[in-house]
């Protein structure tokens, strides 16, 4: 079994920037794969970003544009979420989960991670 935390979210005006943080549980986050998903009111969860295990593949979803930046560090165990620019539409609570799928494939589903945390609420207000 695998704990998530997530922290870093909070409140911030239209154009500002938030970094996420995620911390493992297990040294074996190490040959994992992470992503974020976010979930705003009433709609599904969606796919924000992944990073394979060595952080040489990283995928994003299409609205991110060039504005957020996953990074992880294994020494801490920990998969970072840098978000600038902010708009309202952002808006969520923001999850990290991890992948035990092997290889450093494009994972953008919920379903195919088996781990996550318990997720942290972003707001970007007008």
């Amino acid at each position: 079994q695998v704990q998530l935390v997530e922290s870093g979210g909070g409140t911030v005006q239209a154009g500002g920037s938030l970094r996420l943080s995620c911390t493992a549980s297990r040294r074996t986050f190490s040959s994992y794969a992470m992503g974020w998903f976010r979930q705003a009111p009433d709609k599904e969860r969606e796919f924000v970003a992944q990073i394979s295990w060595n952080g040489g593949n990283i995928y994003y979803g299409d609205f991110v544009k060039g504005r957020f930046a996953i990074s992880r560090d294994n020494a801490k165990s920990t998969v970072y979420l840098q978000m600038n620019n902010l708009k309202p539409e952002d808006t969520a609570v923001y999850y990290c989960a991890a992948t035990t799928k092997g290889g450093d494939f494009y994972y953008p589903n919920a379903y195919e991670y088996d781990y996550w945390g318990q997720g942290t609420q972003v707001t970007v207000s007008l």
